[in-house]
């Protein structure tokens, strides 16, 4: 298929772009760069600055095209929380101009990027696609939001889609082919690493008393390239089956945060600065996702998602870039 990758230069768009590459499609990548950067472009596609908000250029650029990858959303919560308007132009407009310009176009395809955000603090783990959708956050709300938009796309346009919730997006490319770090990252194991490398003085790790084995949350990481795979199979699915499909994208198991702290350590050779912090507000002590469905309509297993592959690939990744630290 000829898809384009909105979103394609950033952190979980370029392992999409190599896994649809390696897939035998034939991929555009589309990104703003206000967190995607050029070197994570592949020269078998074709990349194009442009932004999600220039809906003249969206045609012009779609045109031709059978797909639609769409990841380009900002992702900060507590940013969500405090400037909602971004988030509601970049989010949720911008994705109304994807759509537009999709149906314009008779483009019928979509994988979206979603987000467990969409679940809030779940009702016990693992937890399923058909659990309830209460987020507790504005980002986790435009992504909710945005799966009823695609829903009625479906139902008036025809439009498939398959709507991929993630949890902890985690690790990189275990061939180290992709080359870009992610830009002013906020997830755990990224943040370990800032503090390994000297970036960071000091990591926080927020509660130790939850009722856990260690007292520190739980929560489901999936590696990035493993996700990368999902989108492909995702792809080819709505458009063998001609149907749309709403799916979980973890592992099922949860690893704490003082157990990639502690792995991160190991790997690193030395100390890492950490102390602990008061609870988050709305930190639930463990979210894992039950990914059966996934495994079941799309024949997909995580491959690169044990805590080894996780902390090593992305400590590889940053002695690329920090090899004095």
């Amino acid at each position: 298929m000829k898809v384009v990758v909105i979103g394609g230069a950033g952190y979980i768009g370029s392992h999409v772009v190599q896994a649809l590459l390696q897939a035998g499609h034939t991929v555009k990548v589309y990104d703003n760069l206000s967190t995607g950067q050029t070197i994570n472009y592949f020269d078998e596609a074709h990349n194009v600055e442009a932004d999600i908000l220039d809906y003249p250029t969206l045609v012009k650029e779609l045109t031709g095209y059978d797909a639609v990858i769409h990841l380009a959303a900002f992702k900060a919560v507590g940013e969500s929380m405090t400037h909602p308007e971004k988030y509601s132009i970049n989010n949720i407009m911008g994705t109304l101009n994807v759509l537009n310009a999709m149906s314009a176009l008779g483009i019928t395809r979509m994988v979206f990027s979603s987000s467990a955000a969409i679940f809030g603090e779940g009702d016990g783990t693992p937890i399923q696609e058909d659990a309830p959708k209460a987020p507790t956050s504005y980002y986790g709300f435009t992504k909710l939001e945005i799966e009823r938009f695609l829903a009625w796309y479906d139902r008036l346009r025809s439009m498939r889609y398959a709507t991929l919730r993630y949890f902890n997006a985690a690790g990189y490319d275990p061939s180290e082919t992709i080359l870009g770090l992610e830009k002013n990252p906020a997830n755990l194991i990224p943040v370990i690493m800032e503090c390994a490398f000297g970036i960071r003085p000091e990591l926080t790790i927020f509660g130790k008393d939850y009722p856990t084995q260690d007292g520190t949350c739980i929560r489901d990481y999936i590696h990035v390239s493993d996700l990368a795979t999902a989108h492909v199979k995702a792809l080819e699915y709505i458009d063998r089956e001609d149907k749309s499909v709403a799916l979980n994208l973890g592992t099922g198991m949860g690893l704490s945060v003082k157990e990639i702290y502690d792995q991160a350590v190991l790997v690193h050779g030395k100390p890492i600065p950490m102390q602990y912090g008061e609870r988050r507000a709305g930190d639930p002590a463990q979210l894992v996702a039950s990914s059966s469905k996934a495994q079941e309509l799309l024949h997909w297993h995580p491959q690169h998602s044990t805590l080894d592959t996780l902390i090593t690939s992305t400590y590889q990744a940053y002695r690329r870039h920090y090899p004095r630290a």
